[in-house]
Formats: structure tokens, C-alpha cells, sequence
């Protein structure tokens, strides 16, 4: 059995936007947690939810976590990422997709708001 981690982003017409969640699938592979790191955008980038679900299977993925990189669950994590995961377990019925909460009021969420914080009052802020 093979676990998978599909990153979810918006996606952004800026590429810096964009690189951000490939930097987060590059820090969680170098853990050595998942075989499978893949991301994925929502919409307006690319890969897609469907593309990005299917490289997973093709890499041997049994299970795949689907990681809502979003702060809430808004109506793109509850219903459009929802019927992404349908989609994806009709067309994969051998595979479990698993939709993951989104960041949201994680614990540490707390820890970052404050640095950010202290970022911003420290002088300039690098925002993308």
C-alpha cells in the first residue's frame, strides 16, 4: 500500500502564488512521511484536481490524502473539493480519497499569525 499527499491550492494567475505550494510539496517530500508528493490547483493553474489525483495513481497510490491548502472550510473545500474526491473515487474505484480538514484553527495556527505579526512590524514583508 502507497499513501499519497495531494496539495490543494486556489491556484493564482501569479507564478510566485503558485510556486509557494511547490515549495510546501518539496519541505513535506524532504520528510520522508509520503512516497507520493503531487500538488494540484483548484482553478487557473496547472495541474488540476483530476490530472494531479490520476499522477498519483500512476505512481502506485492506494490512498490519497487530499490536503485542502485553503484557511477554512468556505464553499470551495466543502462542496468543490468534495465532488473533486467523488470524481476522482468513481474513476479510481480501487483507490481511497481521503479530503483532509483545511488549515484552519489548527493550534499552531496561532504560533504563525503571530510571527506574521512580528514580520509585519518588523519592516518589510515579502508578499505573494
Amino acid at each position: 500500500m502507497s499513501t499519497a499527499v495531494l496539495l490543494i491550492a486556489h491556484g493564482s494567475r501569479r507564478s510566485e502564488a503558485n510556486a509557494d505550494l511547490v515549495q510546501l510539496a518539496e519541505l513535506v517530500r524532504a520528510q520522508n512521511l509520503y512516497p507520493i508528493v503531487e500538488t494540484a490547483y483548484l482553478e487557473i493553474a496547472e495541474p488540476g484536481i483530476s490530472a494531479a489525483g490520476a499522477a498519483c495513481v500512476d505512481r502506485g497510490a492506494t490512498t490519497v490524502k487530499l490536503l485542502p491548502y485553503f484557511l477554512s472550510a468556505g464553499a470551495h473545500v466543502v462542496d468543490d473539493l468534495e465532488s473533486h474526491r467523488r470524481e476522482l473515487s468513481a474513476q479510481f474505484p480501487g483507490v481511497t480519497f481521503e479530503l483532509c480538514p483545511p488549515l484552519g484553527l489548527h493550534p499552531l495556527m496561532v504560533e504563525i499569525v503571530l510571527a506574521r505579526l512580528t514580520e509585519g512590524a518588523a519592516g518589510s514583508v515579502d508578499v505573494v
